[in-house]
This record gives structure tokens, sequence and C-alpha cells, in this order.
């Protein structure tokens, strides 16, 4: 059988808490880790989470498995409560559901990404100083999209 992104997507968000810009706000105040997933080109173009502990989707199941020789010390058992970010709120779902795979059955994922937390007026920060001087040329497939005016999905809002 086939399937699309689309069903993986929906399968996705099936198993997994999705919240607010709000609720996430609040789940931080509450203990919660804010993970950004975006790469660092996003977050030198676009902002930062402040407080958010920045992790690129490639390493984060084993940064967070608290079983991982390569965990990180904020992931002390699977009772962590994270929520996962990204630019729109898609790639964060498929990262949420595959750390409640992992065990991690606190995890969430952020509604709209850091443009419904920019949209809902919370702070932002500008990419520190050292994300945007480290930030390289765009891929050619980068370029290619920002050439054709593609900025992020044309699928509807999540």
């Amino acid at each position: 059988m086939t399937r699309s992104i689309d069903d993986m997507l929906a399968d996705a968000r099936a198993r997994i808490r999705r919240l607010d810009p709000a609720q996430t706000r609040a789940a931080m105040s509450g203990g919660a880790l804010l993970v950004d997933i975006r790469p660092v080109w996003q977050r030198a173009e676009y902002g930062a989470f402040p407080g958010a502990l920045v992790i690129e989707r490639n390493h984060l199941e084993w940064r967070l498995d608290p079983a991982s020789s390569a965990h990180i010390s904020a992931a002390t058992d699977h009772e962590v409560e994270v929520v996962v970010a990204c630019q729109e709120g898609y790639s964060s779902s498929l990262a949420a559901a595959a750390l409640v795979e992992l065990g991690l059955h606190r995890s969430a994922d952020l509604a709209g990404g850091f443009r419904a937390w920019q949209e809902a007026g919370l702070p932002t920060e500008p990419a520190p100083p050292s994300i945007t001087a480290a930030t390289t040329s765009p891929t050619r497939d980068d370029q290619r999209c920002h050439d054709h005016g593609i900025r992020g999905f044309s699928s509807p809002k999540p």
C-alpha cells in the first residue's frame, strides 16, 4: 500500500498533542522543553524562540532518548515534557510522533510553528550573530525555491 505524506502527517497528528502558542508558552512555564528543530538557515532568516533548546531534526531522537549514549542532560527520563517546533508546524508533528514512539509520551508539537508564535505576538529573538555568520549560502534546491518565490508550504494551514 502506498501512503502519501498527507497520510503520514494525519497519522502522526492522531498520536500527539498539538499545542497553540499560548499553550506552548504555558507548558514552558511549567517546565516543558521547547525544542526548535529548524535548520540554521531558517533560524537565521526568521529568528529564534527565547528559551528554546535548538536540536536540528536529524539529531532529535538521539538527543532526547534518555537511553541514548548521545542524550542531552535535560533528557533525564521518559517523563520529560517536550514541545517540538518547526517553522510552520508540519515537520514538528512528524518529529513529535517519533518521540512518542520512543516512549516520550508527553511530547507535543507547536501547531503552526514559529510563524504562529510570531502571529500570536509572542516574543522572538534575532538569530545570534554566530548563527547568521555561520549560515552558508543556500543549496541549489533552496535557491531554486527562493528564485521561484516558494517560501514554506503551499498546503492549508495545519
